[in-house]
């Protein structure tokens, strides 16, 4: 069985991350990842819709918010803290690890101050929650400001970086794991284009932290290739997205299957450079950009005190239509690893079948290429 330092550090038995994507919930999905040996994540940034007034009225939001609540009712803090319990609760027969992901980026930290807190209060509150969520995933910021709120907490750090520069300042704060994630990735992707199989191992170089790999995995040749190049695990977001314990919208895994690698678009979205499923609104998003926000394609970041409010607008209206199920006007987030994925597996059949056939190929590479 493949045993790397990020199993014997977590206390998971593979070295893989589902990792934590929005809108939607990942509560059900971060409760079968951990159940298979996996780290699961419960996803935070849809929580932010919940602070929206009036969100039960809106039937779009109703539908998302109904995949992140228990339909108790409280405030929206209140919430996300029975989430927290319920992947607990949904782990603790196989003994699953879990951790939530938040975004630390300006326009998030308020959100993320909050998520961080209440991850706190739980652990604080119950100690086989203290036991089992055990790590939190940083991302889209600078993870020195942090320092001093996540590290007296007791929990292992991962944070995503895009970039060497970045690693080592994320070492210089202190974080457990580096997620090196490439250009490939779905969701949130870095103002430069640099791909996974430059940017693993030039990671892995530079920092002495343990490093994973992320964007473009979602397979056992590709955990594989993350190990070969000095990595202890993989993340994957796109591939666990389309499981069938998926929390996200079925139109959402249909357009996954159904796409091949060239059907995804890199865009403007709310913190900088999305990529999402290529459809009519990604392109119109993109064609946007071009005109409204060219400095994405150039490198040249902004925020969202410069973007134009168009761009903004249209990035709503896209999720908008994704909450109503409106495929051709949806904007979902999705990775070139995509034109990979052609079945809707279980989680189990899919870690199952990644460390098989991880496996096969470590054990079959020496007596495949190496001659005495």
């Amino acid at each position: 069985m493949i045993n790397t330092e990020l199993c014997d550090m977590l206390g998971i038995k593979y070295p893989l991350i589902q990792a934590g994507m929005g809108p939607y919930s990942t509560n059900r999905l971060a409760a079968a990842a951990a159940n298979a040996g996996a780290l699961g994540i419960i996803s935070t940034s849809g929580f932010s819709y919940l602070r929206r007034p009036n969100v039960e009225k809106d039937p779009g939001l109703s539908d998302l918010a109904r995949t992140l609540t228990d339909g108790k009712g409280g405030t929206w803090y209140e919430q996300m803290k029975r989430a927290f319990y319920r992947v607990k609760d949904a782990t603790r027969d196989a003994g699953g690890i879990f951790g939530i992901n938040t975004m630390v980026a300006a326009e998030m930290s308020g959100l993320a101050r909050e998520v961080i807190r209440a991850v706190i209060e739980v652990r604080d509150e119950d100690p086989e929650m203290k036991e089992r969520l055990r790590v939190i995933v940083t991302s889209a910021g600078d993870p020195l400001p942090w320092t001093d709120i996540i590290k007296p907490s007791g929990l292992k750090w991962l944070h995503v970086v895009p970039s060497v520069r970045h690693a080592t300042r994320s070492e210089r704060a202190g974080v457990d794991v580096i997620i090196a994630s490439g250009q490939e990735g779905g969701g949130h992707v870095a103002w430069e284009p640099v791909h996974t199989i430059v940017l693993l191992p030039a990671i892995v170089a530079a920092v002495d932290t343990p490093v994973v790999g992320a964007g473009g995995f979602g397979s056992g040749a590709s955990l594989a290739a993350a190990l070969a190049l000095g990595a202890v695990g993989v993340q994957m977001g796109t591939r666990f997205l389309t499981t069938k314990e998926s929390d996200f919208p079925e139109i959402h895994k249909d357009y996954i299957v159904r796409g091949s690698e060239r059907d995804t678009q890199v865009a403007r979205g709310f913190v900088g450079p999305l990529r999402w499923v290529k459809n009519e609104a990604a392109i119109e998003l993109a064609q946007l950009t071009v005109s409204k926000a060219p400095g994405l394609y150039l490198g040249q970041p902004d925020d969202m005190s410069t973007v134009a409010p168009e761009v903004m607008a249209k990035e709503n209206e896209g999720f908008d239509a994704l909450f109503r199920s409106n495929g051709p006007k949806a904007l979902m987030p999705a990775g070139e690893v995509a034109g990979i994925i052609d079945d809707i597996p279980s989680v189990g059949e899919l870690v199952e079948k990644i460390m098989k056939e991880a496996e096969e190929i470590v054990r079959g590479l020496p007596a495949s290429f190496i001659r005495d």
